[in-house]
């Protein structure tokens, strides 16, 4: 018979998956681990889930905050993972062009790995790897039996516009919630986050560590609010840009314009000054919608 304390199989099944997200997706130290988007993406409810965030945090391999929440701490990841070699370069660049294809409606809805195999001239273990990249952040989901499935993305203006405007209503108003409090840990690590990539040399395959980033920013942000509805609705809003947004074409500067915006929405929001920071994100929506309307040609 098995004692209180022991966990159960589906415990340890979706804690050894959890800290395999936490590997594969490079979770930095400070990281919110969301229950709502983890039961997402391990097709669980949130009960289990939460009950492994418990069995990670009392061995030490999560926090748990304060408060409420569970954030990844140094160590969460296995030692097998850590000395792992970084991905090579190419599993990058087909990871953009997959986003890149897909968002200009040149790959179907519905693929096998033997059709971009062909597409792309990829190894089979190359391919496997950048599929399971792409349903680690629910771009792509294996189909039953045999072949993956591309999720819905936001692919026309319209529906970019649309999102926008959804956007500028929720995203200012979370910083506004009464329960809204800002983990000290997380802002840590998205000022470091955000100093590294000013910091690097631009390259084309950036464009998908600065999405994450991106984010990781705004969905740490409406997290804070303490209600979990604008969490949920950013978490959806940004599944559905990230094919759109991958493909980054506004040029090294608008990254520094970017991240500038968001290091001053973090002081005004450390200063207490959260009207101001309001005030912040909505001009940064803003433009960010206006850049997508640009002509290609003055995007760079």
């Amino acid at each position: 018979m098995r004692t209180k304390q022991s966990p159960s199989r589906l415990q340890r099944q979706l804690s050894a998956h959890i800290l395999e997200l936490i590997n594969s997706e490079r979770l930095t130290p400070g990281t919110r681990l969301a229950e709502v988007a983890l039961a997402e993406r391990l097709q669980v409810s949130r009960t289990p889930v939460r009950a492994a965030l418990q069995l990670l945090a009392r061995r030490k391999l999560v926090r748990q905050g304060a408060q409420r929440g569970y954030f990844v701490k140094s160590g969460a990841m296995s030692p097998r993972k850590a000395a792992a070699k970084p991905e090579p370069v190419d599993s990058d660049r087909l990871f953009l062009a997959i986003a890149r294809d897909r968002r200009a409606g040149r790959l179907p809805e519905e693929v096998s790995e033997r059709d971009l195999m062909q597409r792309y001239g990829a190894s089979r273990p190359l391919v496997q790897r950048v599929l399971t990249r792409l349903a680690e952040v629910a771009a792509v989901q294996r189909k039953p039996g045999h072949g993956w499935r591309f999720q819905p993305s936001i692919s026309d203006p319209q529906a970019r516009a649309e999102s926008y405007r959804f956007r500028l209503l929720i995203e200012p108003a979370a910083l506004m919630e009464p329960g809204f409090t800002l983990d000290p840990a997380w802002v840590a690590e998205m000022r470091r986050q955000h100093h590294e990539m000013l910091a690097m040399p631009w390259s084309e395959t950036a464009s998908i560590a600065l999405y994450e980033m991106n984010a990781a920013f705004h969905e740490g942000l409406a997290a804070a609010s303490g209600n979990r509805y604008f969490l949920v609705a950013v978490q959806q809003q940004n599944r559905l840009r990230r094919f759109a947004n991958y493909d980054w074409t506004f040029g090294h500067e608008r990254v520094v314009v970017n991240c500038r915006e968001h290091l001053a929405i973090l002081d005004h929001l450390e200063a207490g000054a959260r009207v101001d920071a309001a005030v912040l994100m909505r001009r940064h929506l803003e433009r960010a919608s206006q850049l997508r309307r640009m002509p290609e040609g003055a995007r760079k």
